[in-house]
């Protein structure tokens, strides 16, 4: 049973991925004392590796799939090797590192020779993988279900394998129905699809109603599309940039008949090519690289930012690791937490103080910084340190900061004209910035020094309200070389908003519990906005959320507040926000802020925006093959219903959802149209909600896409959906027309 679309085309040949068909014997290392020798093979798919366990579980409990893979690392490169893996030689170790909330899996092979086998095979899998199209993902997968139908391995389908097949691609189709597609392609009528007659099934099985007819709608007679056709389909779509030149390069780069390229022609199969590609979707292909001036002052954006960073669970007993700062790297965090204490030998640690989890060494996440801080935004990265440490303790610190980072260290005004003024991002590429607690210019002025403890400061908060809150004598004293190395984000209280707001000060960074934020913006929203325009403010959640929850992080972004922190490491609707805001400008962590949100004299207010001057039309017409939610029931079929939320200031924010479509999630229909109005659209977030109706109990969620309104694209697109934690559900997409009206 050939696959067209294998991802083990142009591979078969290759060693390195022979081996990993054959299977290796490979170690892993769980603790000094964990560490077991298991069996890992690559699957004929060339899309998942099986592994054995000791005690069978369910099949799909013993997979992992490439694309899942964040990162492969040769060496003694993860926290685990570095602290259990000791007694092998590091070119014998491997860490394979997952997207999502999936924990490292590192192993030691029994020579580097095979380590590197792994190492290589999976960079030309992934390489591959990446290169593929959506049409050939399409074909892959359904070959892969394919080949798991059929039962037993005879490369022909009966109709009880056929329906198994189509169980398994989420479809529950009427018997009748399914045996008359079935006979009309048993060419050989011998009850047995074979060969051609399974790839005519298939295709019967992927057709799109919706797009031949909107195909047809511009093809005519011919059944094909000439580039001026599609040129016209193109204008029509609102495409920006719609020239006949593009239209051909379209032809020439989607279509996959080689005779109707040459005749410069698009066939229904290249149409969908196109509508499946990047260019095809949603997003904004312009909006996923850097676009944005990066060259304001550091104030002038939003900047990615986790809270706990150290947490890999909750925060009463869950790990603290070094692995969650590599983590909240890989998805574009700029600003992360270092929460620091006194720790045995003279060495600082990190964990969250009076609690359970467990602890690091504040050398060993300074390293990190080094080693990951750069590997996917060149911008800066504010270090958010909160500083439980005696004198000696921070010194060393101090220490550590400067020998481990060296130069990417920011130690002194980049300006020495107007030291005061915050840089840009352009200026502050690959530069690590402290933010703490400064030192009075001189001792005698102010004798007395802030704990930057949030928690502190939280609790006098709620005593004092919004009036400044002085600084308690008596408070733990910053050392002369740590406060040395604070030069553009000095951790300082934000004194009263209104009525008469003080000088701005630039280097001064106000942390907020989203408690007092939610405050502020209510008394004092526009005082907030103007106040954001000049200094970074930082949010974090309250310390109540014993469970790492988080809290709507769009609140906050509506006032300018542009270090919005959230528990990285926990999914859900506050991460999918997270994740959509910082989706475009090339995933960099920084996005510029709205016009309204960067003036100094800005009248903006979040509670009263003016009135609606945006319409924003969404006719959701079908989605394709969504994931199984349970894989192991065959009868278990999703029942889907598609939910649009705006994510905006409160008089925008508004969720609409269609009706469910019964037991079909391989290609439900709905042709429903939802409409939103919208006052302040350069700071709404859409998302796309996909999940499983259920009568008596919530709905499960299935998948999710959210992205800026500003760089939503109109017309036919295609919305490619992500799983709670973020990870692609390949092929899995919504089908929608969208319409955006400004007045």
């Amino acid at each position: 049973m050939g696959c067209p679309g294998c991802l083990l085309r142009g591979l078969t040949e290759d060693e390195d991925v022979h081996a990993m068909l054959r299977g290796s014997r490979l170690c892993k290392i769980r603790s000094r004392t964990w560490q077991k020798e298991r069996l890992y093979r690559l699957q004929e798919d060339g899309l998942s590796v099986w592994f054995q366990r000791r005690i069978p579980h369910a099949p799909s409990q013993h997979i992992f799939f490439v694309q899942h893979i964040e990162a492969v690392r040769e060496g003694h490169q993860s926290e685990g090797l570095r602290r259990f893996g000791g007694a092998f030689a590091p070119e014998r170790c491997l860490t394979i590192a997952f997207k999502g909330r999936r924990k490292n899996l590192d192993l030691v092979a029994p020579t580097a020779e095979e380590a590197q086998r792994w190492v290589r095979g999976l960079a030309k899998l992934r390489t591959r993988l990446d290169a593929m199209s959506q049409r050939e993902r399409l074909d892959h997968w359904i070959h892969s279900y394919l080949h798991r139908a059929d039962s037993n391995q005879d490369s022909k389908m009966s109709f009880k394998e056929i329906k198994s097949l189509l169980r398994m691609l989420n479809v529950d189709m009427n018997d009748m129905y399914a045996y008359r597609l079935f006979k009309e392609c048993d060419r050989s009528n011998n009850e047995r699809l074979e060969g051609t007659e399974i790839e005519e099934f298939l295709l019967r099985l992927l057709k799109r109603p919706e797009l031949e007819e909107i195909f047809h709608r511009y093809s005519g007679e011919d059944r094909v599309l000439s580039a001026p056709e599609l040129l016209e389909f193109l204008e029509d779509q609102g495409e920006d940039g719609a020239t006949l030149a593009r239209a051909r390069r379209l032809i020439q780069t989607h279509e996959l008949n080689e005779t109707a390229k040459q005749h410069e022609l698009m066939t229904l199969d290249g149409f969908m090519m196109y509508l499946l590609s990047p260019e095809g979707a949603a997003l904004d292909p312009a909006h996923t690289c850097v676009f944005q001036d990066m060259g304001q002052p550091l104030a002038h954006y939003f900047i990615s930012s986790s809270h706990n960073t150290y947490l890999t669970d909750s925060q009463i007993g869950g790990p603290s690791s070094t692995e969650a700062y590599v983590r909240a790297f890989a998805q574009g965090c700029r600003c992360v937490e270092l929460d620091c204490w006194e720790g045995p030998g003279g060495e600082p640690i990190i964990y969250h103080g009076h609690t359970l989890t467990s602890k690091i060494l504040f050398r060993d996440v300074v390293q990190v910084v080094r080693d990951h801080a750069f590997s996917l935004s060149p911008y800066p990265v504010i270090l958010s340190l909160e500083n439980h440490c005696g004198l000696e303790q921070q010194a060393v610190m101090a220490r550590h900061l400067r020998t481990i980072l060296g130069d990417m260290l920011v130690t002194q005004a980049l300006d020495t004209q107007n030291p005061e003024e915050l840089p840009s991002p352009e200026q502050l590429k690959g530069r690590v910035l402290v933010k703490g607690k400064k030192l009075p210019a001189a001792r005698g002025e102010d004798g007395r020094v802030l704990s930057d403890r949030e928690e502190d400061e939280e609790e006098e908060e709620e005593e004092e309200g919004i009036e400044a809150v002085e600084q308690k004598p008596g408070a733990k004293q910053i050392s002369p070389e740590l406060s040395a190395l604070v030069v553009y984000c000095c951790a300082a209280r934000l004194r009263t908003l209104s009525p008469a707001p003080v000088p701005p000060q630039p280097r001064h960074v106000s942390s907020l519990s989203e408690r007092k934020a939610k405050k502020l913006i209510r008394e004092a929203g526009n005082s907030l906005v103007r106040h954001n325009t000049h200094q970074l403010t930082r949010v974090y959640p309250l310390g109540l959320r014993m469970n790492s929850a988080n809290y709507s992080p769009q609140e906050m972004w509506n006032s300018g507040c542009q270090l919005v922190a959230l528990n990285f490491q926990t999914p859900g609707y506050e991460m999918d926000l997270n994740a959509g805001r910082f989706l475009v400008n090339g995933q960099c962590g920084y996005v510029l802020k709205p016009e309204c949100l960067r003036q100094p004299d800005t009248d903006f207010d979040p509670e009263s925006p003016g009135p609606p001057r945006t319409t924003l039309t969404v006719q959701v017409l079908t989605a394709q093959q969504l994931p199984k939610l349970n894989a192991e029931k065959p009868s278990s079929i999703v029942d889907p219903l598609v939910r649009i939320e705006i994510h905006g200031v409160p008089m925008d924010c508004a969720r609409k959802e269609t009706t469910y479509v019964l037991n079909n999630g391989f290609n439900p229909r709905w042709g429903q149209t939802l409409q939103f109005q919208l006052r302040v659209p350069e700071l709404a977030l859409v998302r796309f909600v996909v999940e499983d109706y259920d009568t008596t109990s919530p709905n499960d969620f299935v998948g999710q896409f959210t992205l800026p309104l500003s760089s939503l694209k109109p017309g036919y697109r295609h919305i490619h959906l992500l799983s709670k934690d973020g990870a692609s559900l390949s092929p899995a997409t919504l089908f929608v027309h969208i319409r955006v009206q400004r007045s």
